[in-house]
């Protein structure tokens, strides 16, 4: 019989897996509505918290797990990346995922840890004679690889499947980075930052004087005085 003890939270998006009785072939569907977990969200744009999220699931037993399809439809909230105005619509995220059985995760450390003791037996003569410098450099590499290969990999626990995660990544990357509260949205006015949606194809500032010029316009306003008093003074010379 296969374990079934878990300590998996039985939380919206854990679903029993018990149905499908690990034969291959052997599928189900499932619609329904969810409340959104929290912080799926990127710097301008998320799901809020809690809003309802419709899932169209289907659950496949084949040979080595389940294998999970389905399109998650959401609500979004959040900004505009040009007018900063709020937004809101809604996105749909589609995902397939491969849940192995757990038993397959302790098969596979096992004939890894197998294997590797049969190369250490194979290999011992010259492990004796490198131990420090090589052997603990190996044992390092493969507790690498395989935290590695379980970080990549999604498992059951027992009969209990956590779509959590696998939903959590496509609805992030299925959000945008620059989203618009219309196609053509105009943007921010560079002098007053009015949004130029509101403020018309009228909307214009006139051309402010450039502060290098400053400077220059101060010396020619000296200039024009400078000939009055040159002159009062020749006349008071001939006078």
């Amino acid at each position: 019989m296969p374990n079934t003890y878990t300590n998996a939270p039985r939380g919206a998006l854990v679903f029993d897996m018990r149905s499908l009785s690990r034969q291959a072939g052997s599928a189900r569907e499932r619609k329904l509505t969810v409340p959104a977990p929290e912080d799926l969200r990127l710097e301008l744009v998320g799901v809020p918290a809690g809003a309802d999220v419709e899932l169209d699931l289907r659950f496949e037993a084949v040979s080595e797990g389940v294998l999970v399809t389905g399109f998650a439809t959401a609500p979004l909230a959040g900004e505009c990346a040009r007018c900063l105005a709020p937004l809101a619509s809604t996105m749909t995220a589609s995902f397939t995922e491969l849940y192995l059985y757990d038993d397959e995760r302790r098969r596979g450390s096992r004939e890894a840890h197998d294997g590797r003791r049969g190369h250490d037996k194979h290999d011992k003569h010259d492990r004796l004679n490198q131990f420090d410098k090589h052997d603990r450099h190996d044992k390092h590499d493969w507790h690498d690889e395989q935290s590695e290969q379980d970080d990549e990999e999604r498992y059951l626990d027992g009969d209990l499947l956590d779509l959590e995660p696998a939903f959590r990544d496509a609805v992030v990357l299925a959000l945008p980075m620059s989203p618009l509260c219309r196609d053509d949205c105009p943007g921010l006015c560079v002098e007053c930052g009015v949004p130029l949606a509101d403020a018309g194809p009228g909307h214009r500032h006139e051309d402010a004087p450039d502060p290098r010029w400053a400077a220059l316009k101060q010396l020619d306003g000296q200039t024009t005085t400078q000939p009055g008093r040159r002159a009062g003074a020749i006349d008071l010379q001939e006078g």
